[in-house]
């Protein structure tokens, strides 16, 4: 699918396959401080798993992850919960704080401005398994939850549960059909066909973020010329480098160990949205060295430090697809024993069964650009009139952040080190 003038992000998150073992404030003060609590899950979360990936394109959505570990906070107990509500910093099993999440995130979209923002998750459960009144009742009211059953025992030689869910991959690129067999790119251990789908197999949560947005001033096409970029190992390439001038918030800052950046913001119609984009001021910075000085007290200093600047802006085109498995990265979270058959407690879910986490799968494609798709046949020079204007170059790599404005929550976070791969 296309749109033009916009950038366009999608994230699955085929998260939380969970199995049978066989034993058994004011107003104010809350944003602010959730704020704070999910930008510190955020930046751990991206950095735990940047970690890991420190030579590629990388793009995840601490929004999608958090969400599914707010829905399992529903059902959890005793240490699970407690191990839950310390990686989130919140327990969504108080009111107020569940009502505060629900409206922040309603807030979003804006149809008359071509922009929006819809969440969804499916659980799918096994067919016979009797859960909690409680449990379905908070389930179905968690941002559109819906839950379906399913016969997973049959799911092995037909469909998996993300086809059994009715999403279509042209719709929300969710994750194909087998793609747990093994293939997953990223951290953790996936695991084969015959355990994943097979007949031990008891519930899956499918959680969906998907994005569209129009620049608040669109990038021309016709101003989009083939331009150097450099590449970490100093190789240069040529790539569809898009370019205007206009007036944003900009900002230089300094991390603790004295190394410069610069962060740009783009604003999206509606001013709901915007991106953020985080770029080394000298090119020797590596870019794994800024990021592992990226704390929710820089972000935060983004609010105050960033000033309205006429700037000439060039940034790449660019596109990515991630898929991991999150397992190793929850548990380095300190999120274990949810995965642990003998100390997870998903009592709240139902009784009569012991339940606990198998693996956690995240899946991201984003694409930003500017109006149509035509490739940029040759290679020109851009030739701009002398001005006064500072420049902010995305011509090495760089970290991107899609934030909400009004609650500064971390919808997607990523990094470009290589736009043409």
């Amino acid at each position: 699918m296309t749109f033009s003038h916009m950038c366009q992000l999608s994230v699955t998150s085929l998260f939380v396959l969970v199995w049978l073992a066989e034993k058994s404030h004011s107003s104010g003060g809350l944003q602010d401080s959730m704020a704070q609590l999910q930008t510190r899950f955020a930046v751990s979360f991206y950095q735990t798993l940047a970690e890991t990936e420190n030579s590629s394109n990388l793009v995840v959505s601490p929004a999608s992850v958090s969400w599914s570990l707010g829905l399992l906070q529903l059902g959890a107990r005793g240490g699970t919960l407690l191990q839950l509500e310390a990686a989130l910093g919140y327990n969504v099993n108080d009111v107020q704080i569940q009502n505060f999440l629900l409206h922040s995130h309603a807030d979003v979209s804006d149809s008359s401005q071509g922009t929006w923002l819809q969440r969804t998750c499916t659980l799918l459960i096994q067919s016979g398994i009797q859960l909690l009144f409680d449990f379905t009742q908070h389930a179905t009211a968690w941002a559109n939850t819906s839950l379906l059953r399913a016969n997973f025992s049959q799911s092995r030689h037909s469909d998996s549960p993300v086809e059994q869910s009715g999403y279509s991959h042209d719709e929300t690129w969710p994750l194909q059909a087998g793609s747990t067999s093994g293939e997953l790119s990223g951290s953790g251990e996936a695991q084969g066909d015959d355990v994943l789908w097979g007949h031990r197999l008891q519930m899956a949560l499918i959680t969906t973020v998907a994005f569209q947005g129009v620049w608040q001033k669109q990038f021309v096409f016709s101003n989009t010329h083939n331009l150097p970029f450099i590449l970490p190992d100093g190789r240069s390439i040529k790539v569809p480098m898009m370019y205007q001038a206009a007036e944003v918030r900009f900002g230089q800052f300094r991390t603790v160990l004295g190394q410069w950046y610069t962060v740009l913001e783009l604003p999206f119609l509606g001013h709901l949205l915007c991106l953020q984009v985080i770029l080394p001021s000298e090119r020797k910075t590596l870019l794994s060295s800024l990021e592992s000085q990226l704390t929710t007290r820089q972000l935060s200093s983004w609010d105050t430090g960033l000033r309205r600047t006429k700037m000439d802006i060039f940034m790449p085109r660019f596109k990515m697809h991630n898929m991991f498995n999150l397992r190793s990265v929850l548990l380095s979270m300190g999120v274990s024993d949810a995965f642990n058959p003998t100390a997870a407690d998903f009592t709240g879910i139902s009784l009569e069964n012991r339940l606990y986490i198998s693996d956690a799968f995240h899946e991201v494609r984003i694409e930003v650009r500017e109006e149509g798709m035509k490739a940029v046949a040759a290679t020109a020079m851009v030739l701009l009139k002398r001005s006064r204007a500072p420049v902010f170059k995305a011509d090495r790599p760089f970290v991107f952040l899609l934030r909400q404005i009004n609650t500064g929550s971390i919808l997607f976070m990523g990094r470009v080190v290589n736009p043409a791969a």
